[in-house]
């Protein structure tokens, strides 16, 4: 099947099936920022299996898109991502977080194939972005950079820096997509810093900007289609998303943004209240 023309349905249920899986994995490793995983899945998927060109036999083909998760805790919905596309054995991921794993937490290039930017403090991946962007730039190179913010890293200095340089350097073969699920760690962004008007930000900083409901396929696609088609300046798209979006025991709560599963019991509360079940590919 030519994946960019998955039909609605088996988009559903490849998606259903990835917070199945990523849900699980978090739960095997004790501990995991399932709030921000869930709010990307659909995103991720989109990129993965209807837009970018990527070659899981050959993770470093130089012709590839890049993806920067700036958002590096987020990393499980990407590794989950990489499993099923063919970059590694799925049965990695029962080792998410856990000690001589290659699915570290936060993300990193060397460990994991397929990952391209070593991910740890909020903030720095957006300029990592700008860098691999302004690279392809120079050398004449075709393939594309996205890269994922998150909103709680938006109250970082550095990713405002980064703005201001990629629209300096007309970085136009970068697409950014911010995760605005509205919550962080500390609680709901317009408590913490309110970003608001988000988007009015990033058109005075220089950037095409677009919005989109971050879980509606269609929008996520047609909205990555249009940012990828703007020309002399970089894109910025804010994907409005859920925070711990599909599952009723995460859903919309800010506590769900690092979850803790001390004991059978909650891995089962957890598990129980995802839409579906699933086997296990591993």
């Amino acid at each position: 099947m030519n994946q960019s023309q998955m039909t609605r349905e088996e988009l559903d249920s490849l998606a259903a099936e990835f917070r199945y899986v990523v849900t699980d994995a978090i739960c095997r490793s004790g501990v995991g920022h399932i709030g921000g995983v869930m709010s990307l899945v659909e995103i991720v998927i989109t990129l993965y299996y209807r837009i970018m060109k990527v070659k899981p036999d050959d993770p470093n083909w130089p012709e590839r898109d890049r993806l920067v998760l700036s958002k590096g805790h987020a990393g499980p919905v990407v590794y989950t991502t990489l499993a099923y596309k063919g970059f590694f054995p799925k049965d990695w991921l029962t080792t998410i977080n856990k000690n001589g794993t290659r699915l570290p937490s936060h993300m990193d290039q060397i460990l994991t194939p397929g990952v391209e930017i070593t991910a740890g403090s909020l903030g720095q991946g957006l300029s990592c972005a700008c860098g691999l962007a302004l690279a392809a730039k120079h050398d004449g190179k075709k393939h594309r950079v996205f890269c994922i913010i998150g909103d709680g890293e938006s109250d970082e200095g550095q990713i405002w820096e980064a703005a201001l340089f990629a629209a300096h350097n007309r970085l136009d073969n970068l697409v950014v997509i911010c995760d605005y699920n509205k919550m962080q760690i500390d609680g709901r962004t317009e408590e913490v810093i309110d970003l608001e008007p988000l988007a009015d930000k990033w058109r005075a900083f220089g950037w095409k900007t677009f919005e989109m409901n971050g879980h509606d396929w269609e929008a996520i696609y047609d909205t990555i289609q249009k940012a990828d088609a703007v020309t002399g300046r970089p894109a910025m798209i804010i994907a409005h998303t859920v925070k711990g979006k599909g599952n009723r025991e995460t859903e919309g709560l800010v506590d769900c943004h690092n979850v803790k599963i001390p004991d059978e019991t909650t891995y089962q509360r957890l598990m129980c209240g995802l839409e579906c079940k699933f086997d296990l590919p591993y």
